[in-house]
């Protein structure tokens, strides 16, 4: 049986769907056949049972096309090349968007589903800079820290890819539909599995695979001793991928596992020159990143902007005016909702008015308040007296000493979080 270059796709997905074939044994056929035809071939000799798999595999192509989903194989041009560094990569992945954007240089941004604000806002700064150097932001679509970091992207009008555990057009959580939906139309979301598939045990350490895969480094902004990102960082590390956590709290339970990293011998990312650094690295990385000494979560803007005294924003800079303070101390001291906490020190690191340390504590910048009026100053919390004063040691933008982390962390290796 003969074949054009053009049926690449559809003798993969034929291959795809005879029994016993996986990646791995399509790896082993292709060391021996040239192309993804003469595999088939090779593997069905029978021209009835040939004529039956392409026809199957004909329909699944078509429901794909009338649903705008490409179906991008080994061998054909448009399949994701970082792919093929997996001993099992997928012999078909199913896209929508567009998929040239896995040529470009990629940071992968992961992290906890039951994200902090801290962790929100140190992702948003990340996604949104590498937005602007035109780098693609990968990621898993999950809530937390993956969904902030494609909604950042997009607010920059930059590029990102979400790889799912579903379909490509099974959006998950249905929480992120529209988000799924926008990537779609101005980035890309791939997934190995067909068209239509739910989620289900075990499809979602193999997506990690992926995002692993796809990007020159993976950065854990933020995960628990059990966070689903941690798998991505070890297939990143086997695969020589740049492997990086942003420190944190050493008193999060939603810092440990990042902590855990740091211990291990993962690069540390206290700023956004340490990130575009360590991808200016790597082969696709060495563009024109933008490089300043700002400490995480600091950006350069306009510093005139005034929030009233009983906004958030003006109860948080009359709480930091006391000194740097961790973001669940500051829920307690402003009494207002995490995710007002959240909104407000994103909208304030927007305006260079605070900014992030290396001890994941929040602080003030461009001096001290002595009050908002009308106001008592607010004293913070006694256990967080002590960490303000180990905190001031580490200067901004440095990493927070290692082997601190690694004795807090061991003390408290119990500690669990979902998967992310």
């Amino acid at each position: 049986m003969t074949t054009s270059g053009a049926d690449t796709s559809l003798h993969a997905l034929a291959l795809a769907g005879l029994p016993g074939i996986g990646p791995v044994a399509l790896r082993r056929l292709l060391a021996v056949h040239p192309s993804v035809q003469e595999a088939f071939a090779a593997r069905v000799s029978d021209d009835a049972a040939a004529a039956a798999a392409l026809t199957r595999a004909e329909r699944v192509r078509a429901r794909c096309a009338e649903r705008g989903i490409a179906v991008l194989a080994q061998g054909d041009a448009q399949y994701p090349v970082r792919l093929l560094d997996l001993e099992d990569a997928p012999t078909v992945v199913y896209a929508l968007g567009a998929p040239q954007l896995t040529e470009r240089p990629a940071v992968a941004l992961v992290g906890a589903r039951r994200a902090t604000g801290y962790g929100r806002v140190v992702v948003r700064n990340f996604a949104r800079r590498l937005a602007d150097a035109g780098v693609c932001v990968v990621s898993g679509l999950a809530m937390g820290i993956d969904a902030e970091a494609h909604a950042a992207t997009l607010e920059g009008a930059g590029a990102t890819i979400a790889v799912q555990g579903t379909g490509v057009d099974v959006p998950y959580p249905r929480s992120n539909t529209a988000l799924h939906a926008r990537i779609a139309r101005d980035g890309l979301v791939l997934s190995e599995l067909a068209p239509g598939r739910p989620a289900h045990p075990g499809a979602f350490p193999r997506r990690n695979r992926l995002i692993a895969a796809l990007a020159d480094v993976v950065l854990v902004v933020e995960a628990g001793v059990r966070s689903g990102a941690l798998i991505t960082a070890q297939l990143g590390d086997a695969l020589g991928r740049f492997v990086a956590a942003v420190p944190g709290p050493i008193d999060s339970e939603s810092s440990v596992g990042a902590n855990q990293l740091l211990r291990d011998g993962a690069h540390v990312v206290a700023s956004f020159d340490d990130l575009s650094a360590l991808l200016a690295l790597t082969p696709r990385g060495r563009v024109s990143l933008p490089r300043s000494s700002e400490p995480l979560g600091a950006r350069s803007t306009d510093a005139s902007v005034d929030f009233p005294d009983d906004s958030p924003e003006g109860r948080v800079l009359a709480v930091l005016g006391c000194g740097p303070q961790a973001t669940d101390d500051l829920v307690h001291a402003c009494a207002i909702s995490p995710r007002a906490i959240g909104i407000a020190l994103s909208n304030l690191s927007m305006v260079g008015a605070v900014a992030f340390d290396a001890s994941g504590l929040v602080r003030r910048l461009g001096g001290t308040l002595s009050g908002a009026p009308g106001r008592s100053p607010v004293e913070p919390p006694d256990r967080l007296r002590g960490a303000s004063t180990v905190a001031t040691q580490v200067a901004p933008g440095a990493a927070a000493p290692v082997g601190t982390l690694s004795i807090t962390v061991s003390a408290r290796a119990s500690a669990t979080e979902p998967s992310s």
